[in-house]
């Protein structure tokens, strides 16, 4: 069907794959791949349609219960900030 163009990392991670036995060809390793992201996008899509649809209706409700945009970036930059200072 297609024809696809794997990096060197990739190439290495199928070759080794395949030495360990658990697949028996690189068709077999890229089709485990897919079936992942497959279930990784569905799980996605779901999240998005049922948790997030779910919260944007309680705080579309409720509007007191949300935070401002900058509020939120604040947030986020204080955790960020606060990460790094334990990478140090």
């Amino acid at each position: 069907m297609a024809s696809i163009a794997l990096s060197e990392h990739y190439e290495r991670f199928i070759k080794k794959q395949l030495e360990s036995g658990r697949y028996n060809n690189a068709s077999e390793v890229v089709r485990a791949g897919l079936r992942l992201l497959e279930d990784y996008e569905d799980g996605r899509e779901q999240w998005l349609r049922d948790e997030v649809a779910a919260r944007f209706d309680e705080i579309n409700g409720d509007l007191e219960t949300g935070v401002s945009l900058d509020t939120a970036f604040g947030n986020i930059e204080q955790r960020h900030k606060a990460r790094l200072a334990k990478e140090k």
